[in-house]
């Protein structure tokens, strides 16, 4: 088989199955495992793919910058944002992480709702402005501008400091398997330092994140409470997750 083949080959078997096991796919062909890995590594290049141990996920429709983010799945974040929302207790203290479907999440709160929200992200903090109620905690840092939000050492010192109920967290991608994952380094790093220092901490996951996965851990399963999403319950992923003990909070 040409590598042209093969690469077409791999394409199809990921869209068909959801992942790639580069040992079944060595022993299907009748080739070498180094000869699947430097195909993964060339789609994987292309950003056709995400590679991971053993093989390849789909990539995450979710790693282009915050203006692109904005028009991908918006009901499923208003359905998700919505869920998420009515976790909030009235005077309770909320972590909320940036990105698109955050920010529906600041837009979900009830106008009259008295809370402390803390945020590292500008955009989430100016759409809270109008909540009359809402005390607003800003974390400064390094602008990372891809996602609007505070990266960097400054900001996860400064998130050292706070401590809150709960935590809502966005990531790029959801998988049983690989974990919660986002597109950089430095941004998964905040993203844990967050999660620390709540209670709980939910993950905001619209259905195109799930199944997918991206290039940096930022938690394992054992260290959330539970996942919100619009995805069909009965999404082999969504029994993934489910099987592992995690709580799946529908958002239809």
């Amino acid at each position: 088989m040409l590598a042209a083949e093969r690469r077409e080959h791999l394409l199809g078997l990921l869209a068909r199955e959801g992942k790639i096991v580069a040992k079944d796919v060595a022993a299907e062909l009748g080739i070498s495992e180094d000869s699947v890995r430097r195909d993964l590594r060339d789609l994987a290049a292309d950003g056709l793919c995400q590679r991971v141990y053993g093989g390849a996920l789909p990539v995450s429709p979710a790693v282009v910058d915050y203006t692109a983010r904005q028009s991908v799945a918006p009901d499923g974040k208003r359905k998700v944002a919505a869920v998420a929302a009515a976790l909030v207790p009235p005077g309770g203290t909320l972590i909320l992480d940036g990105g698109t479907t955050a920010l529906a999440v600041a837009q979900a709160l009830p106008q009259d709702l008295a809370c402390t929200v803390i945020t590292h992200s500008p955009t989430i903090a100016t759409a809270l402005l109008a909540h009359p109620q809402a005390e607003l905690f800003l974390l400064g840092g390094r602008i990372f501008k891809h996602s609007a939000v505070a990266c960097g050492a400054a900001a996860v010192e400064a998130a050292q400091q706070v401590s809150a109920d709960l935590c809502l967290l966005g990531v790029t991608g959801v998988h049983p398997e690989a974990g919660l994952t986002t597109a950089d380094a430095e941004e998964a790093a905040m993203k844990r330092a967050l999660a620390a220092r709540a209670a709980d901490t939910y993950i905001l996951a619209s259905s195109e994140k799930l199944g997918t996965a991206s290039r940096y851990r930022v938690l394992p399963w054992e260290k959330v409470s539970g996942l919100i999403t619009d995805a069909d319950p009965h999404d082999a992923v969504v029994e993934g997750i489910r099987a592992l003990g995690v709580e799946v909070l529908p958002a239809d």
